[in-house]
């Protein structure tokens, strides 16, 4: 073989050696992309695990007076009701049926201890859990309800038990439940959103 002929056979060896080499750098670099995502990701929090503990954005631009709206935060239903002046009206006329018309032992932010147990009094924010034993309360809204009697108010009533709360969610006596229903803590972003799960800068 020529000199000339040598040089160029190793030249275009040469050449191939360096394309195989750069190619295969690539693959193994990709490769390794493809592999460390997966793994890195895996110590990321899951989407559930973030929705169970991360606080929950909620529009209430379409809810209607007298009408209420549920939502899940942390696994827990959430129950948001748009109380009529005439709701409202009803808070201070069976103080006396209450186990705790001031709120003194049951739990709620410091901002909703008050005949509203509310930041506005239109908006009631509770947690939708009897506390007895865990139960789902019922809306039953209007007063003098066939089933609870004429001199039913409005408010929740958990059918398991029959434990009974005002429209602010405090406690009728002789029920089994101890406490009022539980207020979380929560902020209006703006007039129709609200954020439950977190009070920071909450007035």
């Amino acid at each position: 073989m020529s000199v000339e002929a040598k040089a160029l056979d190793e030249g275009m060896n040469g050449g191939r050696r360096h394309f195989l080499l750069v190619a295969t750098t690539v693959t193994g670099l990709a490769g390794a992309a493809f592999t460390a995502v997966p793994f890195l990701s895996s110590w990321q929090p899951s989407a559930r695990a973030q929705a169970l503990g991360a606080p929950v954005e909620v529009d209430i631009a379409k809810l209607e007076p007298g009408a209420i709206l549920k939502v899940e935060w942390r696994g827990q239903a959430i129950y948001i009701v748009r109380r009529t002046p005439e709701m409202l009206a009803m808070l201070a006329k069976n103080v006396s049926a209450l186990r705790d018309p001031e709120s003194a032992d049951s739990e709620q932010p410091d901002y909703a201890k008050n005949e509203t147990r509310s930041v506005k009094p239109e908006y009631l924010v509770l947690v939708g859990v009897c506390t007895h034993l865990g139960c789902a309360p019922i809306n039953r809204f209007e007063p003098a309800d066939a089933e609870l009697g004429a001199t039913w108010p409005g408010g929740f009533y958990c059918p398991c038990h029959g434990s009974k709360f005002d429209l602010s969610g405090r406690v009728f006596k002789d029920v089994p439940a101890p406490t009022n229903l539980r207020v979380p803590p929560y902020q209006f972003l703006a007039d129709t959103r609200l954020l439950i799960g977190s009070d920071t800068g909450a007035a």
